[in-house]
């Protein structure tokens, strides 16, 4: 394998602008925004609720002037676990939203606390009826509050900030998620008539004030971080040079930092990464503990297990984020790999060890990627089924495999 692979938008970034076009009087317009599934599950969420939308190639365009349902569509919310972010513009925007619990990957508990409390702070009242939370407003306008997150949540730190846009007074949140899809996300609402100060930070502040106005601004979904990391990863192991360009190496600080102390040779630029062959026997184990950012994404994790089976040494995994986010290496270890797992959340990794060709079912985005890593490097010819979890997340993924090298092809169904 060598040659370049271009990295596509964020889908964690351009889910949370689409639900932010609900804070919107106007039209609002999205560009390098990825052709992947969640996408276009989140598209059918919002034109449920009455909305226009429109994808032309890698432009998006949103008009929700004609919203009036405030109830998530069940079926599209419990596939897609990002629902939930269009509670919160919701429930700002109309005073009331309705939503079962969210769906996704099966790869642990997702604890909804966060949101309904941080609901409740900002003055609305919340059932759980028939299997669905009924969250409103006395008034139609959230209250400003200050909010401590006991659990740092991203999706929660982005849902309460939006909820704040349009709340009466000053909302501030701490203890909140730090992530770069944060900042982003702020700076453009900012650009289109918000007052948010402080992300990118543990306390973010907010000051409630009308609905925004894009006035003909374009915003453009930064690259996707996990990609550019998965993209990595995977050349560090199959690559004899490979170019990672439109991404931003500052957001990958941490597996950078994390490869190059293994031995891979890694240079950067401001929007790119080059890595170029390293015997793997001489990559040096590593200890590894997901955290929120700026620490290593647990998104990273699965490709991350892979590429350290083929290093030398005993190299360890703790993922803090996720409780069932390990199941996927008892398939790693049909393989060959050499994985004890300790507990539910910690695993330790002996290398290196060839691996061999399997039958294997992609359980989640995530690790649906890491087993197409596994299979690049295996003896023999594997299969992945399931493909519908990489298509969540992974444009083309095949097609773009193939350009740099990898003997890859989709098989029609």
């Amino acid at each position: 394998m060598r040659g370049s692979i271009a990295v596509r938008g964020a889908k964690n970034a351009v889910i949370k602008s689409m639900a932010a076009s609900l804070l919107f009087a106007d039209e609002l317009v999205l560009e390098n925004v990825p052709h992947i599934e969640d996408l276009d599950t989140f598209d059918e969420l919002l034109k449920k609720l009455g909305a226009s939308v429109l994808v032309e190639g890698g432009t998006c365009t949103i008009n929700t002037s004609g919203v009036t349902k405030t109830e998530l569509d069940d079926t599209l919310a419990r596939r897609l676990r990002a629902s939930m972010v269009a509670t919160g513009p919701l429930l700002a925007r109309f005073g009331r939203t309705v939503f079962p619990h969210p769906g996704g990957d099966v790869i642990g508990p997702r604890p909804i606390n966060f949101f309904l409390d941080g609901f409740s702070k900002m003055g609305a009242t919340v059932r759980h009826e028939g299997g669905h939370y009924i969250v409103e407003t006395k008034g139609r306008k959230l209250k400003g509050a200050e909010i401590f997150f006991t659990f740092i949540s991203v999706t929660g730190t982005e849902t309460l900030m939006m909820a704040a846009i349009l709340a009466e007074g000053t909302t501030v949140l701490r203890n909140a998620a730090m992530e770069p899809e944060i900042v982003e996300l702020a700076n453009f609402l900012n650009k289109c008539g918000a007052k948010i100060t402080g992300a990118g930070s543990p306390n973010i502040t907010i000051e409630g004030g009308e609905l925004l106005q894009a006035n003909g601004y374009i915003e453009r979904t930064v690259p996707d971080r996990i990609e550019a990391g998965s993209f990595l990863l995977l050349g560090a192991l199959a690559a004899e040079e490979l170019e990672i360009t439109d991404c931003n190496p500052a957001h990958l600080e941490m597996l950078i930092e994390l490869l190059r102390e293994s031995g891979v040779e890694i240079d950067t630029t401001a929007s790119a990464i080059t890595m170029r062959k390293v015997d793997t026997k001489q990559f040096h184990p590593l200890q590894v503990r997901t955290h929120e950012y700026p620490g290593f994404a647990t998104d990273m994790q699965p490709p991350m297990v892979v590429y350290l089976t083929q290093v030398t040494g005993v190299s360890s995994v703790f993922e803090t984020i996720w409780g069932g986010r390990l199941a996927y290496t008892k398939d790693l270890e049909r393989m060959g790999a050499k994985i004890n797992l300790l507990n539910p959340q910690q695993i330790k990794i002996e290398g290196p060890t060839p691996l061999v060709a399997a039958e294997l079912e992609s359980p989640d985005i995530r690790a649906g990627l890491a087993f197409l890593m596994a299979a690049a490097i295996a003896k023999g010819t594997s299969t992945v089924g399931n493909i519908y979890h990489i298509d969540r997340g992974y444009e083309r993924i095949e097609e773009r495999l193939q350009k740099i090298g990898l003997n890859i092809k989709r098989e029609a169904v």
